[in-house]
């Protein structure tokens, strides 16, 4: 009779740790003016929902890039206002 073994456990990988890329201080910079102007923005939309469209712009945003690395902060930040004031335009209608 022959048998089928089965592993007890699945197999995993681990990634090496990698540190976090340093923040240019324009970078750091924008993010600090962005998140003053988005207080009137959250209080009227719910923060899942700005999370999602702000992910869509920022990949549509690195696609017409051609995905090149290193950018994704500046891509990021570009789509948090464009959403914005694509909301600030919705409330102000």
């Amino acid at each position: 009779m022959v048998t089928n073994s089965v592993s007890p456990g699945t197999k995993t990988t681990r990634r090496k740790a990698t540190a976090a890329p340093e923040l240019a201080t324009s970078s750091v910079i924008a993010v600090l003016k962005s998140a003053r102007s988005l207080t009137a923005v959250t209080t009227s939309i719910d923060p899942e929902v700005r999370r999602q469209l702000v992910a869509a712009e920022a990949y549509f945003l690195a696609e017409r890039r051609g995905f090149a690395a290193g950018h994704e902060l500046e891509d990021w930040l570009a789509a948090e206002a464009a959403v914005d004031s694509r909301g600030q335009e919705t409330q102000a209608a």
